[in-house]
Protein backbone atom coordinates (compact mmCIF):
# COMPACT_ATOMS: atom_id res chain seq x y z
CA UNK A 1 0.00 0.00 0.00
CA UNK A 2 1.25 3.48 -0.85
CA UNK A 3 1.97 5.82 2.07
CA UNK A 4 -0.37 8.71 2.76
CA UNK A 5 2.33 11.08 1.52
CA UNK A 6 2.98 9.27 -1.77
CA UNK A 7 -0.71 9.08 -2.76
CA UNK A 8 -2.42 11.80 -4.78
CA UNK A 9 -5.81 11.93 -3.02
CA UNK A 10 -8.93 13.04 -4.84
CA UNK A 11 -10.49 14.24 -1.61
CA UNK A 12 -9.57 14.47 2.06
CA UNK A 13 -12.50 14.52 4.48
CA UNK A 14 -11.73 16.03 7.86
CA UNK A 15 -13.84 14.88 10.80
CA UNK A 16 -16.20 11.93 11.20
CA UNK A 17 -19.34 13.81 12.17
CA UNK A 18 -22.62 12.83 10.53
CA UNK A 19 -22.25 15.22 7.57
CA UNK A 20 -18.72 14.02 6.75
CA UNK A 21 -19.69 10.37 7.24
CA UNK A 22 -22.69 10.67 4.91
CA UNK A 23 -20.39 12.27 2.33
CA UNK A 24 -18.03 9.32 2.79
CA UNK A 25 -20.98 7.02 2.13
CA UNK A 26 -21.97 9.01 -0.98
CA UNK A 27 -18.39 8.68 -2.34
CA UNK A 28 -17.95 5.02 -1.39
CA UNK A 29 -18.75 3.77 -4.92
CA UNK A 30 -17.20 6.68 -6.84
CA UNK A 31 -13.80 5.12 -7.47
CA UNK A 32 -12.14 8.20 -6.01
CA UNK A 33 -9.13 8.02 -3.71
CA UNK A 34 -10.55 9.22 -0.40
CA UNK A 35 -8.57 9.93 2.77
CA UNK A 36 -10.73 10.40 5.87
CA UNK A 37 -9.01 11.83 8.95
CA UNK A 38 -10.19 12.95 12.37
CA UNK A 39 -8.28 14.85 15.02
CA UNK A 40 -10.17 12.84 17.65
CA UNK A 41 -9.44 9.23 18.63
CA UNK A 42 -13.15 8.34 18.19
CA UNK A 43 -15.78 8.43 15.45
CA UNK A 44 -18.79 10.74 15.39
CA UNK A 45 -17.61 14.32 15.98
CA UNK A 46 -20.44 16.38 17.46
CA UNK A 47 -22.69 13.32 17.14
CA UNK A 48 -20.37 10.97 19.04
CA UNK A 49 -21.68 8.46 21.59
CA UNK A 50 -19.62 7.65 24.68
CA UNK A 51 -19.33 5.20 27.52
CA UNK A 52 -19.09 6.79 30.98
CA UNK A 53 -15.29 6.69 30.99
CA UNK A 54 -15.09 8.04 27.43
CA UNK A 55 -17.41 10.91 28.39
CA UNK A 56 -15.21 11.79 31.35
CA UNK A 57 -12.10 11.74 29.13
CA UNK A 58 -13.92 13.93 26.58
CA UNK A 59 -14.74 16.50 29.27
CA UNK A 60 -11.13 16.67 30.43
CA UNK A 61 -9.92 17.06 26.84
CA UNK A 62 -12.31 19.96 26.18
CA UNK A 63 -11.32 21.69 29.41
CA UNK A 64 -7.68 21.55 28.32
CA UNK A 65 -8.42 22.56 24.71
CA UNK A 66 -11.53 24.80 24.63
CA UNK A 67 -12.88 25.44 21.15
CA UNK A 68 -11.84 22.00 19.93
CA UNK A 69 -15.50 21.01 19.38
CA UNK A 70 -18.83 22.92 19.20
CA UNK A 71 -19.34 22.52 22.96
CA UNK A 72 -18.77 24.76 25.98
CA UNK A 73 -19.33 24.70 29.75
CA UNK A 74 -18.81 20.94 29.93
CA UNK A 75 -19.04 19.26 33.32
CA UNK A 76 -19.99 15.95 34.90
CA UNK A 77 -22.18 15.52 37.93
CA UNK A 78 -20.41 13.07 40.24
CA UNK A 79 -23.03 11.17 42.24
CA UNK A 80 -22.64 10.32 45.92
CA UNK A 81 -20.94 7.01 46.56
CA UNK A 82 -24.24 5.23 47.19
CA UNK A 83 -25.54 6.50 43.84
CA UNK A 84 -22.37 5.54 42.00
CA UNK A 85 -22.69 1.99 43.31
CA UNK A 86 -25.92 1.62 41.30
CA UNK A 87 -24.12 2.40 38.05
CA UNK A 88 -23.08 -0.56 35.92
CA UNK A 89 -19.70 -0.82 34.22
CA UNK A 90 -18.68 2.10 32.01
CA UNK A 91 -19.22 0.22 28.76
CA UNK A 92 -22.80 -0.67 29.68
CA UNK A 93 -23.68 2.87 28.54
CA UNK A 94 -23.69 4.44 25.06
CA UNK A 95 -24.65 8.10 25.50
CA UNK A 96 -25.20 10.35 22.48
CA UNK A 97 -24.05 13.98 22.48
CA UNK A 98 -26.60 14.96 19.81
CA UNK A 99 -29.70 12.75 19.97
CA UNK A 100 -32.24 13.30 17.19
CA UNK A 101 -35.74 12.12 16.48
CA UNK A 102 -36.03 10.91 12.88
CA UNK A 103 -39.46 11.48 11.36
CA UNK A 104 -40.66 8.71 9.08
CA UNK A 105 -41.08 11.26 6.28
CA UNK A 106 -37.48 12.47 6.59
CA UNK A 107 -35.22 12.42 3.52
CA UNK A 108 -32.75 10.47 5.64
CA UNK A 109 -34.79 7.24 5.52
CA UNK A 110 -34.89 6.80 1.70
CA UNK A 111 -31.21 7.84 1.60
CA UNK A 112 -30.25 5.02 3.97
CA UNK A 113 -32.42 2.57 2.03
CA UNK A 114 -31.19 3.44 -1.48
CA UNK A 115 -27.55 3.36 -0.33
CA UNK A 116 -28.14 -0.15 1.13
CA UNK A 117 -26.71 0.68 4.57
CA UNK A 118 -30.08 0.49 6.36
CA UNK A 119 -29.42 -3.23 6.95
CA UNK A 120 -26.62 -2.30 9.33
CA UNK A 121 -28.90 -0.14 11.47
CA UNK A 122 -31.71 -1.01 13.85
CA UNK A 123 -34.51 1.52 14.21
CA UNK A 124 -36.96 1.78 17.09
CA UNK A 125 -40.22 3.64 17.55
CA UNK A 126 -40.50 6.94 19.38
CA UNK A 127 -43.81 6.81 21.20
CA UNK A 128 -45.83 9.32 23.15
CA UNK A 129 -45.42 13.06 23.56
CA UNK A 130 -46.11 14.13 27.16
CA UNK A 131 -46.61 17.64 28.52
CA UNK A 132 -46.30 18.83 32.10
CA UNK A 133 -49.08 20.91 33.59
CA UNK A 134 -48.15 22.94 36.68
CA UNK A 135 -50.28 23.03 39.84
CA UNK A 136 -53.10 25.51 39.38
CA UNK A 137 -53.83 24.43 35.83
CA UNK A 138 -57.14 22.74 35.13
CA UNK A 139 -55.31 19.43 34.63
CA UNK A 140 -52.05 19.05 36.58
CA UNK A 141 -49.14 16.65 36.18
CA UNK A 142 -48.14 14.76 33.05
CA UNK A 143 -50.64 14.52 30.22
CA UNK A 144 -50.24 12.64 26.97
CA UNK A 145 -50.41 14.98 23.98
CA UNK A 146 -52.94 13.82 21.36
CA UNK A 147 -50.82 13.28 18.27
CA UNK A 148 -53.50 12.23 15.80
CA UNK A 149 -57.19 12.73 15.12
CA UNK A 150 -57.90 9.38 16.79
CA UNK A 151 -56.09 10.59 19.91
CA UNK A 152 -58.17 13.77 19.98
CA UNK A 153 -61.44 11.82 20.00
CA UNK A 154 -60.16 9.48 22.72
CA UNK A 155 -58.88 12.25 25.03
CA UNK A 156 -61.35 12.82 27.87
CA UNK A 157 -59.42 15.89 29.05
CA UNK A 158 -60.47 17.91 26.00
CA UNK A 159 -63.98 19.38 25.88
CA UNK A 160 -66.23 18.67 22.90
CA UNK A 161 -66.03 22.30 21.82
CA UNK A 162 -62.22 22.23 21.90
CA UNK A 163 -62.21 18.91 20.04
CA UNK A 164 -64.22 20.45 17.21
CA UNK A 165 -61.85 23.41 16.84
CA UNK A 166 -58.81 21.15 17.16
CA UNK A 167 -60.14 18.78 14.50
CA UNK A 168 -60.70 21.74 12.19
CA UNK A 169 -57.05 22.71 12.61
CA UNK A 170 -55.74 19.17 12.09
CA UNK A 171 -57.83 18.69 8.95
CA UNK A 172 -56.54 21.99 7.56
CA UNK A 173 -52.91 21.14 8.30
CA UNK A 174 -53.18 17.59 6.96
CA UNK A 175 -54.92 18.30 3.68
CA UNK A 176 -52.77 17.89 0.53
CA UNK A 177 -52.07 20.92 -1.68
CA UNK A 178 -54.93 21.76 -4.05
CA UNK A 179 -54.41 22.02 -7.81
CA UNK A 180 -55.81 25.54 -7.82
CA UNK A 181 -53.94 26.53 -4.67
CA UNK A 182 -52.20 29.36 -6.51
CA UNK A 183 -55.56 31.03 -6.96
CA UNK A 184 -56.48 30.70 -3.29
CA UNK A 185 -55.80 33.48 -0.84
CA UNK A 186 -52.50 32.69 0.93
CA UNK A 187 -52.39 32.23 4.68
CA UNK A 188 -50.64 34.77 6.87
CA UNK A 189 -48.07 32.51 8.53
CA UNK A 190 -45.95 35.41 9.77
CA UNK A 191 -48.21 35.66 12.79
CA UNK A 192 -47.06 34.32 16.16
CA UNK A 193 -48.33 30.76 16.40
CA UNK A 194 -50.62 31.67 19.31
CA UNK A 195 -52.28 34.44 17.27
CA UNK A 196 -52.64 32.12 14.27
CA UNK A 197 -54.43 29.52 16.39
CA UNK A 198 -56.78 32.10 17.85
CA UNK A 199 -57.60 34.12 14.75
CA UNK A 200 -57.99 31.22 12.31
CA UNK A 201 -59.37 28.38 14.43
CA UNK A 202 -60.43 29.78 17.82
CA UNK A 203 -58.17 27.27 19.57
CA UNK A 204 -58.27 27.76 23.38
CA UNK A 205 -55.03 28.89 25.00
CA UNK A 206 -54.62 25.68 27.04
CA UNK A 207 -53.91 23.84 23.77
CA UNK A 208 -51.15 26.18 22.59
CA UNK A 209 -48.31 24.35 24.36
CA UNK A 210 -49.44 20.81 23.45
CA UNK A 211 -49.68 21.79 19.77
CA UNK A 212 -46.34 23.57 19.91
CA UNK A 213 -44.72 20.46 21.37
CA UNK A 214 -45.64 18.52 18.22
CA UNK A 215 -43.61 21.09 16.26
CA UNK A 216 -40.66 20.56 18.65
CA UNK A 217 -40.39 24.33 18.89
CA UNK A 218 -37.76 25.46 21.36
CA UNK A 219 -39.41 28.87 21.80
CA UNK A 220 -42.58 29.99 23.58
CA UNK A 221 -45.89 30.22 21.65
CA UNK A 222 -45.49 34.01 21.38
CA UNK A 223 -41.97 33.73 19.98
CA UNK A 224 -42.73 30.91 17.55
CA UNK A 225 -44.14 31.90 14.18
CA UNK A 226 -46.88 29.97 12.44
CA UNK A 227 -44.52 29.62 9.47
CA UNK A 228 -42.24 27.54 11.72
CA UNK A 229 -44.86 25.53 13.60
CA UNK A 230 -47.43 24.64 10.94
CA UNK A 231 -45.10 22.73 8.54
CA UNK A 232 -43.60 20.81 11.46
CA UNK A 233 -46.96 19.78 12.88
CA UNK A 234 -47.88 18.67 9.37
CA UNK A 235 -44.66 16.62 9.24
CA UNK A 236 -45.56 15.02 12.57
CA UNK A 237 -49.07 14.09 11.45
CA UNK A 238 -48.01 12.90 7.99
CA UNK A 239 -45.35 10.59 9.48
CA UNK A 240 -47.74 8.63 11.71
CA UNK A 241 -48.43 5.16 10.35
CA UNK A 242 -45.77 5.20 7.63
CA UNK A 243 -43.84 2.26 9.14
CA UNK A 244 -46.42 0.94 11.57
CA UNK A 245 -49.55 1.87 13.52
CA UNK A 246 -49.52 4.65 16.05
CA UNK A 247 -46.04 6.16 15.71
CA UNK A 248 -44.43 8.60 13.31
CA UNK A 249 -40.79 8.89 14.33
CA UNK A 250 -37.77 6.71 14.96
CA UNK A 251 -34.36 6.57 16.54
CA UNK A 252 -31.33 4.48 15.68
CA UNK A 253 -30.33 1.97 18.34
CA UNK A 254 -26.91 2.02 20.03
CA UNK A 255 -26.24 5.75 19.95
CA UNK A 256 -28.37 7.32 17.21
CA UNK A 257 -26.41 9.58 14.87
CA UNK A 258 -23.11 8.13 16.05
CA UNK A 259 -24.17 4.71 14.82
CA UNK A 260 -25.13 6.17 11.44
CA UNK A 261 -21.75 7.93 11.23
CA UNK A 262 -19.92 4.66 11.75
CA UNK A 263 -22.08 2.90 9.14
CA UNK A 264 -21.15 5.58 6.59
CA UNK A 265 -17.48 5.26 7.47
CA UNK A 266 -17.57 1.46 7.15
CA UNK A 267 -19.12 1.78 3.69
CA UNK A 268 -16.23 3.95 2.50
CA UNK A 269 -13.69 1.59 4.05
CA UNK A 270 -15.24 -1.30 2.10
CA UNK A 271 -14.98 0.89 -1.03
CA UNK A 272 -11.26 1.42 -0.53
CA UNK A 273 -11.18 4.64 1.49
CA UNK A 274 -8.41 5.10 4.08
CA UNK A 275 -9.14 6.14 7.68
CA UNK A 276 -6.76 7.75 10.15
CA UNK A 277 -8.06 8.70 13.61
CA UNK A 278 -6.30 10.92 16.15
CA UNK A 279 -4.77 12.95 13.31
CA UNK A 280 -6.27 16.23 12.12
CA UNK A 281 -5.34 18.83 9.51
CA UNK A 282 -2.82 21.36 10.80
CA UNK A 283 -2.52 23.61 7.71
CA UNK A 284 -3.71 23.94 4.10
CA UNK A 285 -1.91 25.69 1.24
CA UNK A 286 -2.80 25.94 -2.44
CA UNK A 287 -0.36 24.76 -5.10
CA UNK A 288 -1.43 24.84 -8.77
CA UNK A 289 -4.39 22.44 -9.15
CA UNK A 290 -4.00 20.73 -5.80
CA UNK A 291 -3.88 21.43 -2.09
CA UNK A 292 -1.00 20.65 0.19
CA UNK A 293 -2.02 19.64 3.71
CA UNK A 294 0.02 19.06 6.78
CA UNK A 295 -1.46 16.66 9.29
CA UNK A 296 -1.08 17.16 13.03
CA UNK A 297 1.82 14.67 13.10
CA UNK A 298 3.69 16.71 10.47
CA UNK A 299 2.88 14.35 7.59
CA UNK A 300 2.40 16.14 4.21
CA UNK A 301 -0.62 15.24 2.06
CA UNK A 302 -1.53 16.15 -1.54
CA UNK A 303 -5.23 16.30 -2.38
CA UNK A 304 -7.63 17.91 -4.86
CA UNK A 305 -10.40 18.70 -2.36
CA UNK A 306 -10.75 19.15 1.39
CA UNK A 307 -14.13 18.98 3.11
CA UNK A 308 -14.81 19.38 6.83
CA UNK A 309 -16.70 21.28 9.49
CA UNK A 310 -15.68 24.65 10.97
CA UNK A 311 -14.12 22.72 13.88
CA UNK A 312 -12.22 20.27 11.65
CA UNK A 313 -10.54 22.76 9.30
CA UNK A 314 -7.77 25.27 10.14
CA UNK A 315 -9.28 28.66 11.03
CA UNK A 316 -7.41 30.44 8.24
CA UNK A 317 -9.26 28.41 5.59
CA UNK A 318 -12.66 29.88 6.57
CA UNK A 319 -14.12 33.21 5.50
CA UNK A 320 -15.15 33.73 9.09
CA UNK A 321 -16.02 31.68 12.11
CA UNK A 322 -19.74 30.79 12.01
CA UNK A 323 -22.19 32.78 14.12
CA UNK A 324 -23.78 30.04 16.20
CA UNK A 325 -26.69 29.81 18.59
CA UNK A 326 -26.18 28.13 21.96
CA UNK A 327 -28.42 25.70 23.84
CA UNK A 328 -27.97 24.06 27.23
CA UNK A 329 -28.10 20.28 27.20
CA UNK A 330 -27.60 17.43 29.62
CA UNK A 331 -27.51 13.64 29.61
CA UNK A 332 -28.75 11.97 32.80
CA UNK A 333 -28.64 8.29 33.71
CA UNK A 334 -31.66 7.56 35.93
CA UNK A 335 -32.13 4.73 38.42
CA UNK A 336 -35.59 3.80 37.10
CA UNK A 337 -36.92 2.45 33.81
CA UNK A 338 -39.73 5.10 33.89
CA UNK A 339 -41.74 2.38 32.16
CA UNK A 340 -45.11 4.14 32.14
CA UNK A 341 -43.74 6.74 29.70
CA UNK A 342 -43.56 4.06 26.97
CA UNK A 343 -47.04 2.63 26.44
CA UNK A 344 -47.92 1.22 22.99
CA UNK A 345 -49.33 4.11 20.98
CA UNK A 346 -51.97 1.93 19.32
CA UNK A 347 -53.35 -1.59 19.36
CA UNK A 348 -50.90 -3.84 17.57
CA UNK A 349 -48.20 -1.20 17.59
CA UNK A 350 -44.61 -1.69 18.87
CA UNK A 351 -43.43 -0.90 22.38
CA UNK A 352 -41.68 2.48 21.97
CA UNK A 353 -38.07 2.87 23.04
CA UNK A 354 -38.31 6.65 23.55
CA UNK A 355 -40.75 9.35 24.58
CA UNK A 356 -40.74 13.15 24.53
CA UNK A 357 -41.65 15.05 27.70
CA UNK A 358 -42.19 18.80 27.35
CA UNK A 359 -42.10 21.33 30.17
CA UNK A 360 -43.54 24.67 28.96
CA UNK A 361 -41.50 27.62 30.20
CA UNK A 362 -44.30 28.88 32.43
CA UNK A 363 -44.17 25.62 34.44
CA UNK A 364 -40.56 26.29 35.38
CA UNK A 365 -40.27 30.08 35.55
CA UNK A 366 -42.41 33.12 36.24
CA UNK A 367 -40.63 35.07 33.50
CA UNK A 368 -42.61 35.76 30.34
CA UNK A 369 -41.66 33.82 27.22
CA UNK A 370 -39.34 31.40 28.99
CA UNK A 371 -38.53 28.68 26.42
CA UNK A 372 -39.73 25.11 27.00
CA UNK A 373 -37.48 22.31 28.22
CA UNK A 374 -37.57 19.09 26.20
CA UNK A 375 -36.70 15.77 27.80
CA UNK A 376 -36.14 12.91 25.35
CA UNK A 377 -36.36 9.81 27.53
CA UNK A 378 -34.76 6.62 26.19
CA UNK A 379 -35.42 3.18 27.65
CA UNK A 380 -32.83 0.41 28.02
CA UNK A 381 -34.19 -1.11 24.78
CA UNK A 382 -32.07 1.48 22.93
CA UNK A 383 -28.92 -0.25 24.17
CA UNK A 384 -27.82 3.00 25.81
CA UNK A 385 -28.15 1.86 29.44
CA UNK A 386 -28.73 -1.32 31.47
CA UNK A 387 -32.17 -2.83 32.12
CA UNK A 388 -33.93 -1.07 34.99
CA UNK A 389 -32.44 2.31 34.12
CA UNK A 390 -33.20 5.00 31.53
CA UNK A 391 -31.45 7.98 29.95
CA UNK A 392 -32.88 11.51 29.86
CA UNK A 393 -31.56 13.82 27.14
CA UNK A 394 -32.53 17.38 28.08
CA UNK A 395 -32.41 20.56 25.99
CA UNK A 396 -33.43 24.20 26.36
CA UNK A 397 -32.61 27.17 24.13
CA UNK A 398 -30.79 29.07 26.88
CA UNK A 399 -27.05 28.53 27.38
CA UNK A 400 -25.01 28.12 30.53
CA UNK A 401 -26.20 28.15 34.13
CA UNK A 402 -29.59 29.69 33.31
CA UNK A 403 -30.45 26.86 30.96
CA UNK A 404 -29.04 24.17 33.25
CA UNK A 405 -31.14 25.47 36.13
CA UNK A 406 -34.31 25.02 34.05
CA UNK A 407 -33.16 21.56 32.97
CA UNK A 408 -32.49 20.49 36.57
CA UNK A 409 -35.94 21.68 37.60
CA UNK A 410 -37.64 19.80 34.76
CA UNK A 411 -35.75 16.56 35.43
CA UNK A 412 -36.56 16.67 39.14
CA UNK A 413 -40.25 17.42 38.49
CA UNK A 414 -40.41 14.43 36.15
CA UNK A 415 -38.72 12.08 38.61
CA UNK A 416 -41.05 13.22 41.40
CA UNK A 417 -43.94 11.88 39.33
CA UNK A 418 -42.39 8.42 39.70
CA UNK A 419 -41.90 8.48 43.48
CA UNK A 420 -44.11 5.38 43.76
CA UNK A 421 -41.48 3.49 41.76
CA UNK A 422 -38.89 3.88 44.51
CA UNK A 423 -37.95 7.56 44.21
CA UNK A 424 -35.76 7.42 41.09
CA UNK A 425 -32.62 9.52 41.17
CA UNK A 426 -30.00 10.80 38.75
CA UNK A 427 -27.01 8.46 39.02
CA UNK A 428 -24.73 10.34 36.62
CA UNK A 429 -25.07 13.45 34.46
CA UNK A 430 -23.10 15.18 31.70
CA UNK A 431 -23.92 18.89 31.25
CA UNK A 432 -22.84 21.13 28.40
CA UNK A 433 -23.70 24.01 26.08
CA UNK A 434 -23.84 23.08 22.39
CA UNK A 435 -23.19 25.47 19.51
CA UNK A 436 -24.99 25.21 16.18
CA UNK A 437 -27.84 26.42 14.00
CA UNK A 438 -31.60 25.99 13.96
CA UNK A 439 -34.17 26.12 11.17
CA UNK A 440 -34.65 29.78 12.03
CA UNK A 441 -31.28 30.30 10.34
CA UNK A 442 -32.91 29.36 7.03
CA UNK A 443 -30.65 28.17 4.23
CA UNK A 444 -27.58 28.24 6.48
CA UNK A 445 -28.23 24.58 7.37
CA UNK A 446 -28.17 23.63 3.70
CA UNK A 447 -25.18 25.71 2.62
CA UNK A 448 -21.68 24.38 2.04
CA UNK A 449 -19.33 27.32 2.50
CA UNK A 450 -16.60 28.06 -0.02
CA UNK A 451 -13.20 29.14 1.29
CA UNK A 452 -11.32 32.23 0.14
CA UNK A 453 -8.09 30.23 0.15
CA UNK A 454 -9.23 27.85 -2.58
CA UNK A 455 -12.41 26.83 -4.39
CA UNK A 456 -11.48 23.28 -3.48
CA UNK A 457 -11.99 23.76 0.26
CA UNK A 458 -15.53 23.21 1.50
CA UNK A 459 -16.99 23.60 4.97
CA UNK A 460 -20.20 22.00 6.19
CA UNK A 461 -22.46 24.19 8.33
CA UNK A 462 -22.36 23.93 12.14
CA UNK A 463 -24.47 21.07 13.54
CA UNK A 464 -28.23 21.45 13.74
CA UNK A 465 -29.67 22.17 17.20
CA UNK A 466 -33.11 20.94 16.11
CA UNK A 467 -34.53 18.05 18.14
CA UNK A 468 -35.55 16.25 14.94
CA UNK A 469 -33.12 15.35 12.18
CA UNK A 470 -32.92 18.30 9.78
CA UNK A 471 -33.07 17.33 6.10
CA UNK A 472 -30.90 20.36 5.33
CA UNK A 473 -27.95 18.11 6.18
CA UNK A 474 -28.78 15.83 3.23
CA UNK A 475 -28.88 18.87 0.94
CA UNK A 476 -25.48 20.05 2.19
CA UNK A 477 -23.96 16.59 1.67
CA UNK A 478 -25.37 16.43 -1.85
CA UNK A 479 -23.90 19.85 -2.67
CA UNK A 480 -20.45 18.73 -1.51
CA UNK A 481 -20.78 15.44 -3.44
CA UNK A 482 -21.64 17.29 -6.67
CA UNK A 483 -18.76 19.74 -6.18
CA UNK A 484 -16.22 16.94 -5.70
CA UNK A 485 -17.46 14.80 -8.60
CA UNK A 486 -18.08 17.69 -10.99
CA UNK A 487 -19.40 16.49 -14.36
CA UNK A 488 -19.47 12.91 -13.07
CA UNK A 489 -22.28 13.75 -10.64
CA UNK A 490 -25.89 13.17 -11.68
CA UNK A 491 -28.74 13.94 -9.29
CA UNK A 492 -30.43 10.62 -9.93
CA UNK A 493 -27.30 8.72 -8.81
CA UNK A 494 -26.92 10.39 -5.40
CA UNK A 495 -26.83 7.71 -2.67
CA UNK A 496 -28.30 5.06 -5.00
CA UNK A 497 -26.23 1.86 -5.00
CA UNK A 498 -26.64 -1.78 -5.93
CA UNK A 499 -25.81 -4.49 -3.41
CA UNK A 500 -22.11 -5.34 -3.31
CA UNK A 501 -21.34 -8.84 -4.51
CA UNK A 502 -19.76 -11.04 -1.90
CA UNK A 503 -20.46 -8.63 0.96
CA UNK A 504 -22.80 -9.89 3.65
CA UNK A 505 -24.49 -7.60 6.12
CA UNK A 506 -25.44 -8.41 9.65
CA UNK A 507 -29.14 -8.88 10.25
Amino acid sequence: MESLTDTQWDITISGTGLAQSLLALALSRSGKKVLHVDKNPYYGGAEAAFSLQEAEEWVERLKQEPGREPFEDVSIYAPPEQGASKLSSSRAYTLSLSPHIIYCRSQLIPTLVSSKVYRQLEFQAVGSWWIFRSPGAEETGLRRVPSSREDVFADDNISMKSKRTLMKLLRHISQPPQEDESAAEPEDLDLPFADYLTSRFQIPSELYDPLLSLALSQSSPRKTSASYAVPRIKRHLASIGVFGPGFGSLLAKWGGSSEMSQVGCRALAVGGGVYVLDRGIQSVTSSKDELELQLSNGEPIRTKFVVGSPWDLPAETLKQQPACRRVARSISVVSSSLESLFPPTSEGGPIPAAAAVVFPGNTLSAADDTPPVYLLVHSSDTGECPVGQSVIYASVSLPGDEGQSLIDSAVQKLLQKFSADGSPTVLWSLRYTQLGLTSEDGDALRTVTDSPVSDNILSFPPPSLELAFDDGLIDAVKTAWKTVLGDEAHDEDFMKFEDREGVEFED
